[in-house]
C-alpha cells in the first residue's frame, strides 16, 4: 500500500448546541509551545459574539428553572465522558501547555476531578448563599439564591483545561448559561471539550464556545445589553492585559454588568466557593406568618 495521508481535525465553533465555522470564514494557527503547527481554529467575529448570547439566552429559561439535583446530575455525565477521553485532552493540554504526558495527564484528572466536584455544589450552595433572615415583625424573610443569567467567560490564557473547567463550572451548575472565549493561544481543549458537552445531557446553548482573538470577542461581549455579567479571568496572560482589562470593565458599566476582576489564580489550588458565588443574584421574600 502507499503511504497515505492523515484526516486532519477540522476544529468548529460551538453555539447553541451546534458546530458552526466562523460567520467570517476566518481561521488562525494553533500551534505548540516550540512552534510546531497543530490545527487551525476558527477565527470568531462580533457576528459569532452576538450569535452565541442569543443562543445563551434562549437556553437560560430552561436550564434555571431546572431542578438543582438536575443540574448536578447533568455535569456529572460531563465528567463521566471527559474520563472516556482523558487520553485525548492529556495529548492537548501537554501539547498546548508544553508539558510532559505524565504532567498533562495529572491536570487533566484534576479538572475531571473539579468537574465532579461542582457537581456536588448543585443542590448545596442555596444553604450558604440563602438564609432565613430574623426581623423586626409577625414575618417570615426568607433569601434564596437565583443565577445572574447570562455570563460572559474569557477563559484562562496559560491553563488550557483545568483553568476552563474551572470558570465554566461553577457558572453553569448554579443556573446561568455562557459564552465563553477560549485561550487564544491554547483553544483546542475547549474546542474538544464542545464535543463532550454536544453529546452528554447539557442542552444546546447553556455553553457556547468561541475561539479567536481574545479583545476582538470580549469587547462585544463587555457591551452587549443581554450579558449581565462577565468573568475577566482570561484577561490577564495578554501584552494589553491591563488595558483590556479596564476597557471591558468600562464597557459592562454601560448596563450594570456584574464584573469578576482578574487576577493571580492558582488553578491547582483547592477552588473553594468564590466562583459558585461570584455570579448569584438574591431574592429576598417577606410572608406574613399565620397565613
Amino acid at each position: 500500500m502507499s503511504d497515505r495521508l492523515g484526516v486532519l481535525k477540522t476544529y468548529k465553533l460551538y453555539v447553541g448546541g451546534k458546530f458552526p465555522r466562523s460567520e467570517s470564514g476566518r481561521v488562525y494557527e494553533v500551534t505548540d509551545t516550540k512552534g510546531k503547527w497543530l490545527a487551525n481554529a476558527p477565527l470568531s467575529s462580533r457576528k459569532d459574539a452576538r450569535d452565541a448570547v442569543v443562543a445563551a439566552r434562549k437556553a437560560f429559561g430552561g436550564w434555571s428553572g431546572a431542578t438543582a439535583y438536575n443540574r448536578g446530575q447533568i455535569l456529572y455525565r460531563v465528567a463521566e465522558m471527559l474520563e472516556g477521553r482523558r487520553e485525548q485532552f492529556a495529548a492537548e493540554v501537554a501539547d498546548a501547555e508544553g508539558l510532559s504526558k505524565s504532567k498533562a495527564a495529572a491536570l487533566v484528572d484534576a479538572a475531571i476531578d473539579r468537574w465532579v466536584w461542582y457537581a456536588g455544589w448543585s443542590d448545596k450552595v442555596a444553604q450558604i448563599a440563602g438564609s432565613a433572615n430574623p426581623v423586626a415583625g409577625p414575618y417570615f424573610n426568607l433569601s434564596t439564591p437565583e443565577p445572574t443569567g447570562v455570563v460572559a467567560v474569557l477563559a484562562p490564557q496559560e491553563s488550557s483545561f483545568l483553568g476552563l473547567v474551572s470558570v465554566i463550572a461553577p457558572a453553569i451548575v448554579t443556573g446561568n448559561t455562557v459564552v465563553v472565549v477560549t485561550s487564544e493561544k491554547a483553544p483546542l481543549p475547549a474546542l474538544s471539550l464542545a464535543e463532550v458537552l454536544a453529546t452528554s445531557d447539557v442542552p444546546g446553548g447553556v455553553v457556547n464556545i468561541l475561539s479567536g482573538r481574545t479583545a476582538e470577542i470580549a469587547a462585544p461581549l463587555a457591551a452587549h445589553q443581554d450579558v449581565n455579567a462577565i468573568d475577566l479571568a482570561g484577561a490577564t496572560g495578554l501584552s494589553d492585559e491591563g488595558s483590556l482589562a479596564k476597557e471591558l470593565e468600562t464597557a459592562a458599566a454601560e448596563n450594570l454588568k456584574r464584573v469578576l476582576r482578574p487576577g493571580s489564580v492558582d488553578w491547582t489550588a483547592a477552588p473553594g466557593t468564590d466562583r459558585l458565588l461570584a455570579f448569584l443574584e438574591t431574592k429576598t421574600v417577606w410572608h406574613p406568618m399565620g397565613v
